[in-house]
Order: C-alpha cells, then structure tokens, then sequence
C-alpha cells in the first residue's frame, strides 16, 4: 500500500457480508448493510500529548475490529474499496 495514515486514524477493509439469508435467498448489493467489522490494513503513528510524547494507538495492522455504522470516510485506494477511521470510532478488538 502506498497511503500512510496520520495521528490517530486507521485504515480498514470492511470484512466479507453474507450473501445469502437462512433460507438460501440471495440478496443483492443494493439491498445488503454494509459490514460494521473489518480488518485494519495500515494505522497512524498516532498523536502527541501536551508534553510532545506520542501516544501510540491500540490497534495494529491485521486486528479484525468492529466500528460505528455511520463511521469514516469511504476511499478507494489502489483500486481497493477502504474506510479511514478515527482510533476512537473503533468499538473495539474482535478475538
């Protein structure tokens, strides 16, 4: 990848979405949610505090995270579909 986040925010590849329902219907791209949990490709090196020490961020590269619905910007990247996050609109680390 050639985009390096700054501070505090995190790139992500939203996690595959299921494409059938229990009944074996399949639905649409147009119908689906888009998947609130994804997999962190790149973080920032994150922000300073007053005294000029960076804090680092929680997450690292790999972490399969889960985020608000109406979170991040939407890129695309190298022809890849990617969101930008704050850290702070991460809910949290799965597994």
């Amino acid at each position: 990848m050639t985009f390096r986040p700054l501070h505090d925010r995190v790139v992500v590849r939203r996690a595959d979405s299921e494409e059938k329902t229990k009944g074996g219907i399949i639905i649409p791209d147009t119908a689906k949610e888009k998947p609130q949990e994804a997999i962190v490709v790149a973080v920032g090196l994150g922000t300073r505090d007053e005294s000029g020490q960076r804090i680092a961020l929680d997450v690292k590269e790999g972490d399969r995270v889960l985020f608000g619905k109406w979170s991040g910007t939407e890129v695309k990247i190298d022809g890849e579909d990617l969101l930008i996050l704050k850290e702070a609109d991460i809910l949290g680390i799965i597994g």
